[in-house]
């Protein structure tokens, strides 16, 4: 079902200038949409082209297609959105795999793969439009955590490591970054009902597991980040910087 992303208007998102990594589908479709609706110049980066240029002909958004843990490339591509849109204003680290493993499965390989698909690229492409904020003076910058990592979720060990560290490199660069006024915050997604997760692993009885222990009882969706994600490239959160955002329907309450 398409969410209204006008019923509240942040002005201040209006021609603003948003990136968002990993647009084409879930959480960042969301995004992308949200973005767009609130009048933002919006350009997205994802590997999937197909889905990314449909969704980019229907919201006016640009896509660019790159492999975020290719960090060249995706210096190359963020170095080509800035000179299309003058400047970055909030950027937005969506990317990333939940990949479930076995513990005593994981080998060097696949251990840097899961950190580079959902760590690494959060850091560099903050690097490279920190420059350009920095001169203009403000910026938003959007981490994507999970609260796996604050559940100690099994099955996923490079994913929750990976989602761990985000949260210690949000705070970092919040003071880092600081004197320039650019913000630093993550939003921390809980149970969200993604196509993914509908093809993948849910059941009815993972559903009723999330519902019950929730104190909100019903399921999330993507609409739900992109909201907390407005928010916080907008001006309304000029206030907020080095901290996580929970959007969960309270499961970490559990």
């Amino acid at each position: 079902m398409a969410f209204d992303y006008t019923t509240v208007q942040y002005r201040s998102l209006e021609n603003r200038s948003v990136v968002i990594t990993g647009g084409a589908s879930g959480i960042g479709e969301e995004m992308v949409k949200a973005f767009a609706a609130q009048g933002a110049r919006v350009a997205f980066i994802d590997i999937a082209e197909e889905p990314g240029r449909a969704l980019a002909n229907a919201t006016g958004a640009s896509f660019h297609s790159c492999d975020v843990t290719d960090i060249p490339a995706l210096r190359e591509v963020l170095a080509r959105i800035e000179n299309e849109l003058g400047s970055v204003d909030v950027l937005v680290n969506n990317a990333g795999k939940d990949d479930r493993h076995d513990m005593a499965e994981v080998e060097p390989d696949y251990w840097r793969r899961a950190l580079a698909l959902n760590l690494d690229h959060q850091f560099f492409a903050t690097q490279a439009v920190a420059k350009g904020m920095g001169a203009r003076g403000a910026g938003s910058i959007v981490m994507l955590g999970s609260i796996s990592w604050m559940r100690g979720r099994p099955g996923m060990v490079g994913y929750t490591t990976a989602k761990a560290a985000i949260n210690g490199m949000t705070r970092t660069l919040a003071r880092e970054l600081g004197p320039s006024n650019i913000r630093v915050n993550c939003i921390v997604p809980g149970a969200i009902l993604t196509e993914r997760q509908k093809q993948l692993w849910l059941t009815p009885e993972l559903n009723q597991q999330f519902l019950d222990l929730q104190a909100l009882k019903f399921r999330l969706d993507a609409s739900h980040v992109a909201k907390m994600a407005l928010f916080l490239g907008s001006d309304e959160s000029g206030g907020c910087t080095g901290a996580n955002f929970i959007v969960d329907a309270g499961l970490t309450q559990n």
